[in-house]
């Protein structure tokens, strides 16, 4: 048991018995952790443990049961994402990523960090698919999958024009097509696109312009190297996947 101060990002809350809640915290210096909040809704924490609010905590850290919170200062709330439902879903998604990338108590201040961007781009008017697609890409290590989109997996050559392959796990350049006669015959554009958004920092992200065909395309070859690599179905995500009707109703 420890008193501690850590800035922490709220995943979720659910209910627990009659008034109370359960709030699970993303904090900065101990991982994710499940607090226990009595009485909720008169609780003067509140405001500050709502989805989509960043705070400073201060807080009893059990590393068995429930942690407690003793206090909530500093929150910040990201108004642009709680108020437009398309990028509400896009942030909701990476949330449910996040939280499935690592397991609880574990200590990931990089990936804490990394999230907080993200969110604090898609709030400030970002485009909601690449902000997406770069964190999906980047995230990829914490469930143990390494891809190298950057050269040919047989000859190491950086030109391209590449293509992937799943059965090698990796790119191949025109000289080695035929290596793989079941390759992806993806669009080169999507690799070129997918190297940079595995590599780019979001702390330098300036404005990136990719037409709709384009941030389709990159879709459904994330969502293949979801499927081949890492095997999760989220809820956000097929909540996300849904939105795309609704965007053609909306248009």
């Amino acid at each position: 048991m420890r008193d501690v101060e850590t800035r922490g990002l709220i995943l979720y809350s659910q209910n627990y018995k009659e008034k109370d809640k359960l709030v699970k915290i993303f904090t900065e210096s101990f991982g994710k952790r499940m607090f226990f909040v009595k009485n909720f809704g008169k609780s003067k924490y509140a405001s500050g443990l709502q989805n989509f609010t960043s705070s400073v905590l201060t807080a009893t850290i059990n590393d068995e049961g429930f942690s407690f919170i003793d206090d909530v200062s500093e929150t910040v709330t990201y108004k642009h994402i709680i108020e437009d439902i398309f990028v509400n879903a896009h942030a909701s998604y990476i949330i449910s990523l996040a939280d499935s990338a690592i397991a609880d108590n574990h200590y990931d201040p990089a990936l804490f960090s990394f999230l907080i961007r993200a969110l604090e781009l898609l709030d400030e008017g970002f485009d909601m698919e690449i902000i997406t697609n770069i964190f999906e890409l980047q995230v990829l290590n914490r469930f143990g999958v390494s891809l190298n989109f950057a050269e040919c997996a047989f000859c190491h050559t950086t030109t391209g024009p590449f293509d992937f392959s799943y059965k090698f796990s990796g790119c191949l350049c025109p000289k080695h097509f035929d290596e793989d006669l079941r390759r992806s015959h993806l669009d080169p554009n999507v690799i070129y696109l997918c190297n940079l958004f595995q590599e780019i920092s979001l702390d330098e992200l300036k404005k990136i312009s990719v037409k709709p065909e384009m941030k389709q395309k990159i879709r459904q070859f994330i969502d293949g190297l979801y499927d081949e690599y890492v095997g999760i179905h989220l809820k956000a995500k097929k909540f996300l996947d849904g939105m795309g009707n609704w965007a053609d109703i909306m248009k």
